[in-house]
């Protein structure tokens, strides 16, 4: 699913530079716009709960969490990323 994403995102991008480019835009251009943020949060999801094939709930899990939260609160993007990096670190530690 993710592949199809990918390319349909960059397919959209080469078509855009063609004459066929103003009127798929017009019609789709909200819709790939989206996609970038979509396809990120999909590879968060993966490297977070995914651990050689499995489903995996650990420090990361509690990380990506703590993360969010103080996105949440609308932290500055360094407080996000020291937040989820001492959590994650803290929970390795202790087990």
């Amino acid at each position: 699913m993710i592949v199809v994403l990918v390319a349909g995102s960059y397919g959209m991008k080469a078509l855009g530079v063609t004459a066929l480019g103003s009127i798929i835009e017009r019609k789709l251009g909200p819709v790939v716009a989206l996609l970038p943020a979509a396809l990120f949060t999909a590879l968060i999801v993966v490297m977070t709960f995914e651990d050689a094939g499995n489903l995996v709930v650990d420090a990361r899990f509690a990380g990506v969490a703590a993360g969010a939260l103080a996105t949440w609160r609308k932290a500055p993007l360094i407080v996000v990323v020291l937040t989820a990096m001492a959590v994650t670190a803290g929970l390795r530690a202790f087990s």
